[in-house]
C-alpha cells in the first residue's frame, strides 16, 4: 500500500517536471567565452629576455629578504583577514552541504492537565528532501566554487603582499643610497665653502660668490634632513607590512642584489597562472551554479518525512517502548507566488552575466600590467644606458671645471652649476636602477608568479 502511494507521488513529480523543464533558463556559455578571450591576447612571450624562474621570491635571492616575507605573511592582519574570510566560506560550504542528508529531531513532552493523568510522549523524527532534479548539489558545487575563489583571492593577496614587501626592501636601499649622494653632495658644497671663504678673505673672491655657496649648503643640507624623513617613513611603512607596530631601523644591505628578469610565457600559459583571473573564472561558475538552482526551484520537489511516536502514563514508557509509526510523502509544486521565483532566476542569470563582465575587466588589467610592465623594462633600460654614459661625460667635465676653477678661467658660480649636474645625474641613475629592479617584480607578479610557501 505505501509502495502504491509512493509510485503515485513520483509519478505526479514525472508530470510536473514536463511542465517545468520548459522554464530552464537558456543563458550563454561563459567559461566557453572566457576561452575565447584568452585566446585573442598577442604573444608577448619574445618581447624581453628573462630567467626561467618560478616563484616571485626567486627573483631576488636572499635568505634575510625570505625572512621578511614569511613574517608578513604570517603576521600582516590584512592578509590574515583574507584567510579568515576563506574559512568563512569553508563554513558555509559545509552548512550548505548539510541539506543533502536527512534531518533527525528527537522530543519529549509532558502533560498535566486538571481531571486527567499525566501524559508523556517521546518522539523521533526524520525528514528529507529528494534532491531529485540536483538543486541542492549544484547550491553546494556554488558553495564549493565560493571556496575556490576565496583561495584563489587569499593567494593573490598574499603574492601581492611579498612583492609589497620585496619592493620596499629595495626602496630602503635606493633611499640610503640616495642619502649617500646628497650627503656626498653637502660635502662638496661645504669643502667649496670653506674655500671660497679662505679666497675671500684673501682677496680673491666676491661676497656674491661666498653668499652663493652659503645658499647652496643650506639647501643641500634641508634636502638631507627631507631624505632621512623618508627614509624613517619607509621604514615604519615596511614595519606595517611585517605586521609589526611602525617603528625605524631597519638592516638593509649596502649595494642593490641582483634581480632577475623573469621569462614571459604565452598568454594563455601566463594567464592561467594569475590567481585574481581564476577567482574570477571561480565566480563565474558558482554564478551559473546558483542560476541552476533558482531555475530549479520553479520545479516540484517531493520531501519525506518519518516519525515515530509514544504515548504513555510515565517519562521511562514514553521512551519509545512500544510507538506508533508514520510515514508521509508530500510533492509540492510552485503555482503562484507573485512572480517571486521567476524573478530570482532571473537576477540569478544576470548575477552570472555580471560576473563575466567582471572576469573581461580582470583579464584586460592583467594584460595591461603584463603589457606595461614589459614596456617600461625596455624603456628603462635604454634610460639608464643614456644617463650612465652623460654621468661618464659630466664626470669629466666636472674635473675640467674644478681645475679651471682653481686657475681662476672660471667663477664658482660656473663651478657650482657643474657640480650640481653631476650630482643630480647620479642621482638620477640610481633611482633608474631601482626602478628597473623593482619593475621587474612587477612584472613577475603581473605574470603570476607566486610566492614560495
Amino acid at each position: 500500500m505505501v509502495r502504491a502511494h509512493f509510485h503515485s507521488l513520483l509519478a505526479g513529480a514525472l508530470v510536473l517536471t514536463l511542465t517545468g523543464c520548459a522554464m530552464t533558463g537558456d543563458q550563454p556559455d561563459y567559461p566557453e567565452q572566457t576561452q575565447t578571450l584568452v585566446g585573442q591576447v598577442p604573444d608577448w612571450s619574445t618581447e624581453v629576455d628573462g630567467e626561467p624562474v618560478t616563484a616571485l621570491n626567486d627573483l631576488i635571492r636572499s635568505d634575510a629578504l625570505d625572512q621578511l616575507i614569511q613574517q608578513a605573511i604570517d603576521a600582516n592582519p590584512g592578509l590574515q583577514q583574507t584567510l579568515l574570510t576563506l574559512r568563512i566560506r569553508e563554513a558555509e560550504l559545509r552548512q550548505t552541504g548539510a541539506d543533502r542528508f536527512p534531518d533527525v529531531e528527537a522530543g519529549f513532552s509532558a502533560s498535566d492537565a486538571e481531571d486527567s493523568d499525566d501524559s508523556y510522549t517521546g518522539s523521533v523524527s526524520v525528514s528529507w528532501e529528494a534532491d531529485l532534479w540536483q538543486k541542492i548539489a549544484d547550491r553546494t558545487a556554488a558553495a564549493g566554487k565560493d571556496v575556490e575563489q576565496q583561495a584563489e583571492l587569499y593567494r593573490s593577496a598574499r603574492d601581492t603582499l611579498a612583492a609589497d614587501v620585496m619592493s620596499s626592501w629595495l626602496e630602503l636601499i635606493a633611499q640610503h643610497h640616495a642619502i649617500a649622494i646628497q650627503q656626498e653632495r653637502l660635502t662638496t658644497l661645504e669643502s667649496n665653502e670653506t674655500l671660497i671663504l679662505q679666497r675671500y678673505r684673501n682677496g680673491l673672491g666676491t661676497l656674491e660668490d661666498l653668499d652663493s655657496a652659503r645658499s647652496s649648503t643650506a639647501s643641500a643640507r634641508a634636502t638631507l634632513e627631507s631624505d632621512r624623513e623618508t627614509l624613517a617613513q619607509q621604514e615604519r611603512a615596511l614595519k606595517t607590512l611585517l605586521g609589526e607596530v611602525p617603528a625605524t631601523g631597519s638592516n638593509v644591505p649596502g649595494d642593490y642584489p641582483a634581480v632577475l628578469t623573469p621569462l614571459a610565457d604565452l598568454p594563455a600559459q601566463t594567464l592561467q597562472r594569475r590567481p585574481d583571473l581564476v577567482a574570477a573564472y571561480r565566480a563565474i561558475e558558482a554564478a551559473d551554479y546558483r542560476t541552476s538552482a533558482a531555475y530549479k526551484d520553479l520545479l516540484p520537489s517531493i520531501n519525506l518525512q518519518a516519525a515515530l511516536e509514544d504515548v504513555a502514563d510515565s517519562p521511562s514508557q514514553a521512551l519509545l517502548t512500544d510507538p506508533a509509526w508514520s510515514l508521509l510523502g508530500q510533492l509540492t509544486a510552485p503555482l503562484f507566488q507573485g512572480g517571486e521565483l521567476r524573478a530570482a532566476a532571473d537576477a540569478a542569470e544576470l548575477e552570472t552575466a555580471q560576473t563575466y563582465q567582471a572576469y573581461r575587466e580582470t583579464l584586460l588589467d592583467a594584460v595591461g600590467e603584463v603589457e606595461d610592465a614589459l614596456g617600461l623594462e625596455r624603456s628603462l633600460s635604454i634610460r639608464q644606458t643614456h644617463i650612465a654614459e652623460a654621468l661618464a661625460r659630466q664626470q669629466s667635465t666636472l674635473e675640467q671645471y674644478q681645475a679651471s676653477y682653481r686657475s681662476g678661467l672660471v667663477d664658482i658660480l660656473d663651478l657650482l652649476s657643474v657640480q650640481q649636474e653631476t650630482y643630480d645625474l647620479k642621482e638620477q641613475l640610481d633611482d633608474l636602477i631601482y626602478q628597473r629592479l623593482a619593475n621587474r617584480i612587477d612584472l613577475g607578479l603581473a605574470l603570476g608568479l607566486g610566492v614560495k610557501s
